[in-house]
C-alpha cells in the first residue's frame, strides 16, 4: 500500500465515530422519494463546510459535490442514494425513525455517511491528489423513474472518468465485499392488471362473471411463463405481490384488480415477458368473455458492470486490511438505478457485507425490522476510497 493508502485507512478509522453519528441521525429523521428537504440541505451544508463545490437540486433533489485535487489528473464519481421507504419501523432501536411510516430499511442512510465522511478523509488529502472526485448525492432511488436518470440528464456525469457505488447489503456477512463482472442486478418493471367481470350475489354465481376466480386462475397460469417460455438458462422472475377486490363476503366481485412485479436481465425476455403476460391475461378473461385493463410498465435496466472497472474493485478491495473476503457471485433479482450511470460511464457496483454474524435471526431489505452493522460503513469507505485512489494513480 502506498502512503495514500495508509494515510486514508488511518483518518477512516479516526473518523469512524462521525460516520455512525451521521448514519443514526439520517436514520432518525428519514425522508421519502422525491419527497427529501432536509437531508441534501445537511449534505450540502458538510460539503460545504470542506470547502468543496456544491450543486443543489441536480435532476430534482439530488446534491453533487466536487473535490479538486492539488494536481491534473482523471475524474472519479462516487454515488450514495438517500431516500427511505414508506414502512413503519419495528426495530426498537434507540435511533428508530421517529416518523411513522417512514424508515430506512435499505441501508441508504448508510450509504449517505459513508461518502460523506469519505469526502472528509479524502478532503484532508487534497494537496496530494492527482484528479477530482464528484460526490454523487442520488435523491429517490426506490422508487421509478428513480433520480439517476434525472441526475445525469441536469449533469452529473459531465467530465466523468470513471464511476464506482456500493450497496451495504444485509444478506452478506461483515467484512465481505460481493461483485460480478456483467449483470450484477436485474431490470425491474412493474404490471398493474385490471379483470373487469360481473359481479352479483354469491347465491347466485351462475348470473356472474367472476372476477375473483378469473384471477386466480390468471396467476396460477402465470407461473408457467418463466417455467415453460423462457430459456431456463436466462433468469427471469414474475411476481403478483397485491390483488384486491373491494366487496362484501357475500357478493362476487365484478373487479380485481392486481399488481406485480417483473425481474430480467436480458431484453428478449423482457419483451417475451411483456407480450406473453398480457396473452395469458387474455386466455383467461375469454374463457366467461371478461375484459381486462393490462399495463406494463418498464422500470430501471439491468445493473451491468464493465469488466475493467470490475477488476480495478476486486483488487482495490483486497488491498482494505478490514476486508476478509472478496466473493465473485451470482446476480440478483433485485434492481436499482445505478445501471443508468453504468450505461453512461465505465464504472463497477459492488456488495458491502452488513449482517453481524452473531445476529440469530437476519431481516431481508424493506422490512421493518432491517438494520445493518454499523462496522460495515467503514469498509465500505475503504473499498470506495482503495478504488478511486488506485483509478487516479494510474
Amino acid at each position: 500500500m502506498t502512503t495514500q493508502h495508509v494515510q486514508l485507512s488511518t483518518l477512516l478509522e479516526q473518523f469512524e465515530e462521525e460516520m455512525i453519528t451521521l448514519r443514526r441521525h439520517f436514520h432518525e429523521n428519514p425522508e421519502l422519494s422525491f419527497e427529501e428537504v432536509e437531508t441534501p440541505k445537511t449534505i450540502a451544508a458538510f460539503h460545504r463546510a470542506l470547502g468543496h463545490e456544491v450543486r443543489e437540486g441536480v435532476g430534482g433533489n439530488g446534491v453533487v459535490a466536487k473535490l479538486i485535487g492539488g494536481k491534473p489528473g482523471k475524474t472519479v464519481a462516487l454515488r450514495a442514494d438517500f431516500d427511505a421507504l414508506a414502512i413503519t419501523e419495528e426495530t426498537g432501536l434507540p435511533f428508530q425513525s421517529k416518523i411513522k411510516g417512514r424508515m430506512h430499511a435499505c441501508g441508504h442512510d448508510g450509504h449517505t455517511a459513508t461518502l460523506l465522511v469519505l469526502a472528509k478523509a479524502l478532503n484532508k488529502m487534497q494537496a496530494d491528489l492527482a484528479g477530482t472526485i464528484v460526490f454523487i448525492h442520488q435523491h429517490a432511488e426506490e422508487i421509478a423513474p428513480g433520480g439517476a436518470k434525472s441526475m445525469i440528464e441536469d449533469g452529473c456525469l459531465e467530465g466523468v472518468d470513471v464511476i464506482f457505488g456500493t450497496h451495504l447489503w444485509a444478506p452478506a456477512e461483515l467484512g465481505k465485499v460481493q461483485i460480478a463482472s456483467g449483470p450484477l442486478m436485474a431490470a425491474a418493471d412493474s404490471i398493474d392488471i385490471t379483470i373487469k367481470g360481473k359481479g352479483g350475489h354469491g347465491s347466485t354465481p351462475n348470473e356472474t362473471k367472476d372476477s375473483i376466480v378469473l384471477a386466480a386462475q390468471f396467476i396460477t397460469n402465470l407461473q408457467q411463463l418463466v417455467a415453460r417460455r423462457v430459456n431456463p438458462l436466462r433468469p427471469a422472475v414474475v411476481s403478483i405481490g397485491h390483488i384486491e377486490a373491494l366487496n362484501p363476503f357475500n357478493v362476487i366481485a365484478d373487479k380485481v384488480y392486481m399488481k406485480g412485479t417483473v425481474r430480467t436481465f436480458h431484453n428478449e425476455e423482457r419483451d417475451l415477458l411483456e407480450q406473453e403476460i398480457e396473452e395469458v391475461l387474455i386466455a383467461t378473461c375469454y374463457l366467461t368473455k371478461a375484459e381486462y385493463e393490462y399495463e406494463y410498465r418498464r422500470g430501471y435496466p439491468p445493473v451491468v458492470n464493465h469488466p475493467a472497472e470490475t477488476e480495478h474493485v476486486i483488487e482495490a478491495a483486497k488491498k482494505v486490511s478490514i476486508v476478509e473476503a472478496v466473493e465473485i457471485v451470482d446476480p440478483t433479482m433485485g434492481g436499482e438505478d445505478f445501471a443508468y450511470y453504468l450505461e453512461e460511464k465505465p464504472g463497477a457496483f459492488f456488495f458491502v457485507g452488513a449482517q453481524n454474524p452473531s445476529w440469530t435471526e437476519v431481516y431481508p431489505h424493506h422490512h421493518p425490522k432491517f438494520d445493518i452493522d454499523e462496522r460495515s460503513l467503514r469498509i465500505a469507505a475503504n473499498v470506495l476510497g482503495q478504488a478511486t485512489l488506485d483509478y487516479l494513480e494510474k
